[in-house]
């Protein structure tokens, strides 16, 4: 079946269509609703013939999907050919709608248009049958039958059906192992999928549809003749790893079923096998991944009769409902919240410091999903997760290679470990305030320098953010090989607390830590790896130099590299848990050696008392996005494409508006592709792949940077009107710009409110500019003046006051910052100078040197520009004296800047 995808890149490009493949399928069927209408108001015969376009288009796709069916497609097709324009836009009105509010999976009745083709237009679809109130899902079933067969095949697997069943599914049949490609990447509703041996390759390497795929996820091993099965479902598993597969075969099954590769399926049958026992194989396994070990145990705890005699007054609500003064706060929440409190670890409750029962199994589960060995649930947010790994890692003496510009939670896990950071510095964006990624060259440097100086033994992380804030993401496989090259003993902290989402998209799960890890360990094991390894040694002789090794993309020896890396989430930013919902992933082949001191970093920072329901909502958010994690991220991109394409070319919000692209937000050096925008319909496939495969950095796409400069509001003052004025709310500020995020909770009502929002901002904007005559307009023109061009450079990290380094002749960067942090500690070595008081410039003249004592953060950017031991430079203090926002953290203006009076040795 081919898909021509021409008609949506007609507005998308064919990187943005890649994005959200999931969600073409709703675009068609609203063109056609679109169409339908114009047809029966005007009954116009050349919208008839666009019309016909538009379904052939929808049945290529539709082909894939349960819903609506074939009967329904041959309806509307009898109804174009018969000219019945009404019943044509009754029936494709009533599928649009249900397709879009997803009324299928809950109701039963949608699936017979005959029970509600005869209701009047532009009036939704009555429930007349019974609620499907399972959860519902389709099975891909790719078979060998000819296809007069696929019907029954249907039906067949709708009669083992049993009342008791846990779900609900409908049957997708295709012949070909192409088919089942398009189907897993079309259709996020498929939850299982079943090879009957003996289907048809049904390949073509120049598929327009699958070529849009093939060069980021490997479909070659359907390429191959050896037991197509078998190399349908790797490339099913690269696609969507978290599918079910269940392999049909009349082959010897059982020299099969030893075989180390028969692990990548979930149950081999014989193919005389009964129809029930797949049938509740695939209930199981769907099963499998819907538990919540602790959500489950959590609530069969509430609905217990319990008496409680430990210290928690608020547990099972009695202390609320019967008050005469807080049950308001009881009807607000609900009895559940309180019921489901404890502070007991029995009881079918578990612990969350040593976790031996429902706790460890939902850890277990949650690491499956995102694909680590291990996983580490965290109540009180990912500032706790990364200083539990720095805690865990790190001693007294060890080197971190560290972002400058990282969240707090690293600088503070250095103080804690005793760790000295070498600061490296990521490119700025001056022009916007804030920074973007470390570039590799960077890191690089940093590392060849330390080995230089005798240190590289001391170097043992490097301790990176992907995405950053504002959504720079690495090609993190590279990072890791380039480093590992030159130190194979490396362990790696990514900070992805933006970024959990990126595993249920198979063009993002590349640049996360754990998708990095898989990839680079499969690699490892290939000859091809040593053998790349040998040449390059060929290649660079002896001893290259450090330029060389710059200039060349290295890679590491197997025989030497250990694979350590760790991974942190907030899953409370991108999936369905409450605030403070953290995981840390681990892929550490040493983890062994380690495992003892991680437990003590989890008692040093984990509480005693966690909150059950944060544990729980973890639990649930990895079942959510494990059963329809591919089809909500896809959404994700796609609301975040329609904003940024709406915005860029609304003809009045365009003029003070504009979402900042690729090229605006990474500098061309970066971007080897050329890409400039994910949105340019011009952009050919070639450079799209060679964006996500090969650029140093891409754009993290649910992240829209809004540049308000040109409208005359500065970051925080526009943030602040679209929450108090009109209900839109948002993270992070800068000077001139704002962040917004799509994610899974967003719809295309809150693209339309976003937009409303912006025309009615902007023509309040354009009218005040019109009529409010030449005092307001010189007043703007410098107000815009001032957000554009009177912004203030960005300051790098300076270096260590001498005392506080190792080494004061060698020109590495890195310092003892946690003696620096506890020398403040001391009152009498402190001192306060007022921020723009002569004192500070003559003593940056003339000295002596200026040593920051703590902590100095700014919101925004947000990054410390100084840290404790820093010695502060005439760009530090200018960019101070420039800041006009009201919170930065570790300094107060009445008092002054924080200095150590030590001198430098």
């Amino acid at each position: 079946m081919a898909i021509d995808m021409s008609e949506h890149q007609n507005s998308h490009s064919m990187i943005s269509s890649a994005l959200a493949t999931p969600e073409l399928r709703a675009d068609r069927w609203m063109a056609v609703l679109y169409l339908a209408r114009k047809w029966e108001k005007t009954k116009n015969p050349s919208i008839k013939e666009q019309l016909l376009v538009s379904l052939k288009n929808l049945e290529e796709i539709d082909f894939y999907f349960a819903y609506p069916g074939s009967v329904s497609l041959n309806r509307l097709n009898d109804y174009l050919q018969e000219n019945d324009a009404k019943a044509f836009l009754r029936l494709s009105q009533r599928i649009s709608t249900n397709i879009i509010s997803k009324k299928f999976h809950r109701d039963i009745s949608v699936w017979d248009i005959e029970n509600y083709e005869d209701e009047p237009l532009n009036r939704l679809p009555q429930a007349i049958s019974r609620i499907k109130t399972k959860p519902y899902f389709e099975v891909l079933s790719v078979v060998p039958h000819a296809r007069s067969r696929w019907e029954h095949i249907k039906e067949e697997t709708r009669g083992v059906r049993r009342p008791e069943d846990e779900f609900i599914y409908e049957t997708v049949v295709v012949g070909t192992a192409a088919d089942a490609l398009k189907g897993v990447l079309l259709n996020s509703d498929i939850g299982s999928v079943i090879l009957y041996e003996g289907f048809e390759k049904g390949y073509d390497s120049q598929d327009g549809f699958l070529k849009v795929f093939k060069e980021i996820i490997d479909f070659s091993s359907i390429e191959e003749d050896d037991c197509l099965s078998l190399g349908l479902a790797q490339a099913i598993k690269k696609i969507r790893p978290e599918l079910d597969i269940f392999l049909l075969s009349d082959q010897n099954i059982e020299d099969f079923s030893g075989k180390k590769e028969s692990l990548i399926f979930n149950r081999i049958f014989y193919q005389m096998e009964e129809p029930l026992e797949i049938h509740l194989s695939i209930m199981e396994a769907i099963h499998c991944r819907y538990k919540t070990p602790f959500f489950d145990n959590l609530k069969r705890y509430a609905e217990r009769p319990i008496a409680t005699f430990h210290a928690l007054p608020i547990a099972r609500g009695k202390s609320i409902f019967t008050s005469n003064w807080i049950s308001d706060m009881g009807e607000f929440y609900g009895p559940n919240l309180f019921l489901a409190e404890s502070s007991a670890t029995t009881g079918g409750l578990d612990s969350l410091l040593e976790p031996t029962g429902n706790i460890k199994d939902a850890q277990d589960m949650a690491a499956k999903a995102f694909g680590a060995d291990r996983a580490f649930f965290v109540t009180n947010g990912t500032s706790t997760s990364n200083k539990m790994v720095l805690q865990a890692l790190l001693v007294p003496g060890d080197i971190v290679i560290l972002d400058r510009n990282c969240h707090k939670s690293h600088h503070y896990g250095c103080v804690l470990s005793g760790a000295q950071p070498y600061y490296v510095e990521a490119f700025p964006l001056v022009e916007y305030s804030m920074y973007g990624g470390v570039p590799l060259k960077t890191i690089k440097q940093g590392l060849l320098k330390l080995r230089g100086q005798g240190e590289l033994d001391r170097v043992k992380m490097v301790d990176l953010t992907n995405c950053t804030f504002d959504g720079h993401v690495y090609d993190v496989r590279r990072v890791m090989e380039e480093c590992l090259a030159i130190k194979p003993d490396l362990i790696f902290l990514w900070d992805e607390a933006w970024f959990g989402f990126a595993h249920w998209s198979p063009l993002l799960r590349q640049r996360t830590a754990m998708g990095a890890a898989a990839a680079i360990s499969e690699a490892l094991t290939q000859p091809e790896a040593l053998a790349a390894w040998e040449d390059q040694q060929k290649l660079l002789g002896g001893n290259p130099s450090d330029e060389i090794l710059l200039e060349t993309r290295l890679v590491p020896d197997p025989r030497a590299v250990s694979i350590r890396v760790y991974q942190t989430n907030s899953i409370h930013k991108s999936m369905s848990a409450l605030r403070q919902g953290s995981i840390v992933l681990v892929k550490d082949v040493k983890f062994e050696h380690v495992e003892a001191q991680f437990h003590e970093a989890i008692f040093t920072h984990a509480s005693t008392s966690p909150n059950l329901q944060i544990i729980a909502s973890l639990d649930v958010a990895r079942r959510q996005m494990q059963l329809e994690g591919y089809g909500l991220v896809a959404n994700a991109m796609r609301v975040s494409l329609e904003i940024r394409k709406q915005i860029n070319n609304h003809p009045i919000i365009s003029k003070y508006f504009r979402v900042l692209n690729n090229s605006e937000m990474i500098p061309e050096e970066f971007r080897k592709s050329g890409l400039s925008e994910y949105n340019d319909p011009n952009v050919d496939w070639p450079k799209a792949i060679e964006a996500i495969k090969d650029d140093e950095f891409i754009i993290d796409p649910s992240r829209m940077t809004l540049f308000c400069g040109h409208a005359g509001f500065d970051g925080t003052t526009f943030k602040n009107i679209l929450a108090s004025k009109f209900n839109i709310q948002l993270n992070k500020t800068s000077r001139n710009s704002v962040l917004l995020q799509s994610n899974i909770n967003n719809n295309r009502s809150d693209i339309a409110l976003l937009l409303s929002v912006l025309n009615e901002i902007s023509m309040d904007i354009e009218s005040k500019y019109n009529n409010g005559g030449g005092e307001y307009r010189k007043k703007f023109q410098n107000s815009v003046k001032e957000l554009i061009s009177d912004l203030p450079e960005l300051p790098n990290f300076s270096r260590f006051d001498d005392c506080y380094r190792n080494n004061p002749k060698s020109d590495t960067l890195h310092g003892d910052i946690r003696r620096a942090f506890y020398d403040a500690y001391n009152e009498a070595e402190c001192a306060y100078v007022l921020l723009d008081s002569a004192e500070i410039d003559e003593r940056l003249k003339s000295g002596p040197i200026l040593v920051s004592a703590n902590f100095v953060i700014p919101y925004p950017p947000g990054f410390p520009i100084m840290v404790p031991g820093q010695v502060i430079t005439q760009e530090i203090v200018g960019f101070m004296r420039k800041l006009d926002v009201k919170e930065i953290h570790g300094f107060d203006r009445d008092l002054g800047l924080k200095i150590l009076n030590k001198k430098s040795i």
